[in-house]
């Protein structure tokens, strides 16, 4: 496989054609039964970390993430977003959007510095603003994911090690079948897999250690973590996180066929399984 064409399918892993879907239902992989909105609320108002995946040009998954961060915020719960689209060296600029010091134009030049699709995502950012929700930018410069894609963690020259602040990089048979699995049982044995792998990881383990950094210094407060599926599956920034603290979590994920869907899904990937998010929308009950 190509260099080019492996890094490719890394940036896309998590942007894959979803079906389309009619009303929402929320699946509880541990009962197997489906639960109201306001169980699924109840749930995630007593935890530290909610992750909710996504496809990342879904609207209806975006959708879906704001009604959460809503309900819970009208709920009285302290919040903040996370953030997988924003890097945490663009932090500043994103401390100046919630309070509201900058136009949205400024701030789009500044946001698609760091993501693209910005009216999928512009909803969930307007309401950050105007309700004053922290958001915490998680990620790194995507040169040094493609890097290792390409040429592997070793590759890495000392100043991009120390941007990592010291992560390791250990690639194990069991991370490397779930990358197979979160790819749709697709990718090989080589080198290159092994990259691929190692590419994931480090981008896993950047956004976990900036999420325990936030929390330590915000106790009061549960952050929404929005990040395309295949990072917020428990495997992926979930596992990473407990490495540091064992803050206790709650994992959304919406249903793709084929790679996790309600007739594989467990409580091993995630603690909920969005059925049936349609590319019109979604809305609580």
């Amino acid at each position: 496989m190509r260099r080019s064409t492996l890094f490719l399918g890394l940036c896309l892993l998590l942007t894959w054609a979803a079906p389309v879907f009619g009303h929402p239902h929320i699946l509880d992989t541990q009962s197997r039964q489906e639960v109201e909105f306001s169980e699924l609320v109840d749930d995630l108002s007593n935890t530290r970390l909610v992750f909710i995946g996504e496809l990342h040009d879904h609207d209806g998954h975006h959708q879906a993430q704001l009604e959460i961060i809503r309900t819970l915020h009208e709920a009285g719960v302290a919040l903040a977003i996370g953030l997988e689209m924003f890097r945490s060296d663009s932090q500043d600029q994103l401390d100046l959007w919630v309070a509201n010091h900058l136009t949205e134009r400024k701030f789009k030049a500044i946001y698609e510095q760091n993501w693209s699709m910005w009216e999928r995502y512009r909803d969930i950012f307007v309401y950050a603003r105007d309700f004053e929700v922290p958001m915490v930018g998680l990620n790194i410069s995507r040169d040094i994911t493609r890097q290792v894609a390409e040429e592997g963690f070793a590759s890495l020259s000392a100043d991009q090690s120390q941007e990592l602040k010291g992560i390791a990089c250990n690639v194990d048979p069991a991370y490397m079948d779930y990358i197979r699995r979160a790819m749709g049982g697709h990718g090989n044995h080589g080198k290159s897999f092994v990259y691929f792998c190692e590419a994931q990881l480090v981008w896993d383990s950047i956004m976990a250690k900036n999420l325990a950094e936030y929390l330590e210094q915000n106790p009061e407060r549960t952050i929404v973590v929005l990040a395309g599926s295949g990072h917020n599956w428990k495997y992926g920034i979930p596992s990473q996180l407990q490495e540091y603290h064992p803050y206790p979590y709650k994992v959304i994920l919406p249903e793709i066929i084929g790679r996790v869907d309600r007739t594989n899904a467990t409580a091993t990937d995630a603690d909920y399984l969005w059925l049936d998010v349609g590319e019109d929308g979604w809305s609580a009950p």
